[in-house]
């Protein structure tokens, strides 16, 4: 089949585009053709789709109200798609008159919802009245709603809406980062046995939710018991929060390296640099649809130091065991100074291998796309002749 994957944004550090990659191979492996539609493309490809108005700015908090894009635009972007794959349009209101387009163009279409985040899980809103709430997401004829765990599943269930989980999935083994020694030195920092210094990584946007100042109260902590600690942080800002970010970074009494331009498209390293490079991951963050820097720390063997958000139980209950960050960063800080979280590392690294492997995804992704059918190959091409 010819599959659309369909976003606000594509191509970019944020978990939804990482994930959309993922489904990507998943699907060309399984010998399916992709392309993609978005509002934007952080790193765009031949064959991409740029529907003007099916973005939302990231520069202010709270759902984009600008124009959403022309039905004919969008209809016309996936009329050559057998199956259109929404990669959270219908999660979060970011832009609620794009994903109203979006629903119409949908009505009768083979469809997989992939809801990333559901609004009741934000804070900012938790409050949807239940008719807007309808369309997040939409209960359309041919779309078979899938979620990243199974607290989000349970929600859908309350509303009436059947749900397949499919977790998020990574390689066990991935490549590692080549530059570890560079990023190091760019940073001002001796590498090995030289090290006079703890690298700490948050590898995620600043964001509200993301609690960018606990990982700084963690590493204040840890310089205060050890060595100097600088803390880099690789995502970009959003959501209008820079000048509290930048307030947080002046207070803050170790050194805060923000660079989200030295990774990703465009920048000299990439994050597997980032984590080779680090001597501890810290990951703060309040709420996550699924947590992925948790189980990217996991495979690419880094101590990993992270608050107790809600679907962290669900990932622990597949037997991961992590150093839990509390109130209190203490207790944190010793277990990675008497190497209890590094010892977590390897069996931590043994169980994605068996539970969370880009094999599970592969078959997953099967199973949906069986239940879905039948429809004739080619129906989409064919219809709009």
């Amino acid at each position: 089949m010819r599959v659309a994957l369909v976003s606000f944004r594509l191509g970019g550090p944020d978990g939804v585009s990482v994930e959309t990659e993922k489904w990507r191979a998943a699907l060309h492996a399984l010998g399916h053709t992709t392309y993609r539609v978005a509002g934007a493309f952080g790193s765009g490809e031949p064959g991409d789709v740029t529907v003007p108005g099916l973005g939302y700015s990231a520069a202010v908090a709270g759902p984009d109200d600008s124009a959403p894009p022309a039905i004919g635009v969008l209809d016309a972007a996936l009329a050559d798609a057998d199956l259109v794959v929404v990669e959270n349009v219908f999660g979060l209101p970011l832009h609620p008159g794009a994903t109203a387009v979006l629903a119409q163009v949908l009505a009768s279409r083979p469809a997989i919802g992939h809801h990333h985040d559901l609004p009741s899980q934000r804070r900012e809103w938790a409050a949807m009245a239940p008719e807007a709430l309808a369309l997040f997401p939409p209960d359309l004829p041919r779309m078979m709603h899938v979620t990243i765990n199974e607290l989000s599943r349970r929600e859908l269930a309350a509303r009436g809406l059947d749900a397949t989980v499919v977790p998020n999935t990574f390689d066990p083994d991935p490549a590692p980062g080549r530059l570890a020694a560079e990023l190091r030195a760019r940073l001002g920092l001796a590498d090995g046995e030289r090290a006079d210094a703890t690298l700490a990584l948050v590898p995620s946007r600043v964001i509200p939710r993301k609690d960018i100042g606990r990982a700084i109260a963690f590493c204040e902590a840890l310089q205060a018991a050890a060595r100097p600690v600088v803390l880099l942080v690789t995502g970009p800002v959003e959501d209008g929060y820079a000048s509290v970010f930048a307030r947080m970074c002046a207070a803050a009494d170790v050194r805060v390296a923000h660079h989200p331009d030295w990774f990703g498209h465009g920048g000299a390293f990439s994050m597997a640099d980032a984590y080779a490079a680090a001597d501890v991951v810290v990951f703060a963050s309040a709420w996550e649809g699924f947590g992925n820097p948790v189980l990217e720390s996991v495979a690419h063997a880094r101590p990993l130091v992270v608050s107790p958000y809600p679907v962290l139980a669900e990932i622990e209950a597949m037997g991961f065991r992590f150093t839990h960050l509390g109130a209190d960063p203490s207790a944190a800080v010793a277990a990675f100074l008497d190497g209890t979280s590094t010892a977590l590392v390897a069996r931590n690294r043994e169980i994605l291998a068996t539970t969370l492997s880009p094999a599970r995804l592969r078959r997953d992704l099967a199973t949906l796309i069986d239940a879905i059918g039948p429809f004739p190959i080619g129906w989409a091409r064919q219809a709009s002749r």
